[in-house]
């Protein structure tokens, strides 16, 4: 048999040990070619270049 508590877990207090589990915001910065939003550390959909260099064609 498990473990049972000995005592009811107010929604107050579980709430505040859920909260650390949400969801993070996502971190977008702005491409220095086209000025478009894209993700930090990857090849910007919009106009194919990477940290100054192109990488796919778009």
């Amino acid at each position: 048999m498990g473990a049972l508590p000995k005592k009811k877990i107010t929604r107050a207090r579980r709430g505040r040990r859920l909260s650390s589990y949400r969801l993070a915001r996502v971190n977008k910065i702005i491409c220095g070619r086209c000025q478009k939003y894209m993700l930090p550390h990857v090849v910007c959909k919009n106009c194919g270049y990477y940290r100054g260099r192109q990488v796919i064609e778009v």
